[in-house]
């Protein structure tokens, strides 16, 4: 474990669920923690899983569905090549000039670490983090389905005041 960082819980998974209101509409929600701020309490995070609806299959239209976890809010569905977003996913229907509605694929980073090469994958230092979704050219609304696996963890004054402000200033 990293110096500065102390452990304070087992693991724990927090799971859910986030759905466009309307077809295309990104939907953001926003997950509340209850860390304790006053102690610089933070979440370490192990690992994210983030299965989403398939798009719908169209004739001649290209369709997808992304998602993304952060740990500020955001305007748009992130990536990884984003800092404040720790986990992204795509599945994605290429049938554009084709006559049926295509074959989905999802796109993944079979790069991403595992577990035993990192201590963790990301902190949440502030009291919340964001889920969300947002699908393209489809006729009905799409959803993720989410899980974090996660501890809590107190971390030293210096390392908790870097971590806020540069979480603060990722937004």
């Amino acid at each position: 474990m990293t110096k500065g960082v102390t452990v304070t819980s087992s693991i724990i998974t927090i799971s859910g669920n986030t759905t466009e209101a309307a077809a295309g509409v990104m939907e953001q929600e926003e997950v509340p923690l209850s860390l304790d701020i006053l102690n610089r309490e933070v979440l370490l995070v192990y690992a994210i899983d983030l299965n989403s609806n398939s798009p719908d299959a169209l004739a001649a239209t290209n369709t997808d569905v992304r998602a993304s976890l952060s740990s500020t809010s955001r305007t748009t569905v992130g990536t990884i090549a984003d800092t404040n977003v720790m986990g992204a996913a795509r599945k994605s229907i290429r049938a554009a000039g084709f006559v049926d509605g295509g074959v989905s694929f999802e796109d993944i980073s079979p790069e991403t670490p595992t577990a035993n090469a990192l201590d963790y994958i990301g902190i949440v230092s502030t009291n919340d983090f964001f889920v969300q979704v947002q699908g393209g050219n489809n006729l009905n609304p799409k959803g993720v389905d989410w899980r974090m696996w996660c501890a809590r963890a107190k971390v030293t004054a210096d390392i908790y005041a870097a971590l806020v402000q540069g979480e603060t200033l990722s937004a």
